[in-house]
């Protein structure tokens, strides 16, 4: 399974995730089966709202599950649509997040239960 989780530094496993996914300024990306771990800039984090284009935000990688504190429910529609699975981030790290939703501990987020309306990249409408 590869797992994307926003973050706001480029701290790997370390780091918190981020309030939102489309602003996200990185991606961390973790496969828990070979235990890689790769960081990237979201080359789509400056999108008018509304507009993200999350799976052209994952690039060219194949992620199964994103764990995220908020999303836009069109958002969610798209990354549904390509077979993506969304779940609420808990408190704490990227690395405990995973951990969470390998155990089943994080509920999955669908569209109606997305972000609406107009925010900034600090918010958590989760």
């Amino acid at each position: 399974m590869s797992i994307c989780v926003p973050a706001a530094t480029d701290e790997g496993l370390a780091a918190a995730t981020f309030a939102h996914f489309g602003s996200a300024p990185f991606f961390v990306f973790h496969d828990p089966e070979s235990q890689m771990t790769e960081v990237v800039e979201n080359g789509n984090a400056h999108h008018g709202h509304g507009a993200c284009q999350p799976l052209v935000a994952l690039g060219d990688r194949r992620v199964e599950a994103i764990i995220v504190g908020g999303i836009g429910a069109r958002a969610i529609q798209r990354l549904n649509e390509g077979g993506v699975r969304v779940y609420r981030a808990a408190e704490g790290s990227i690395e405990t997040n995973i951990e969470k939703l390998l155990q089943n501990e994080l509920p999955e987020i669908t569209a109606e239960g997305g972000c609406s309306g107009h925010h900034g990249a600090d918010h958590d409408c989760g």
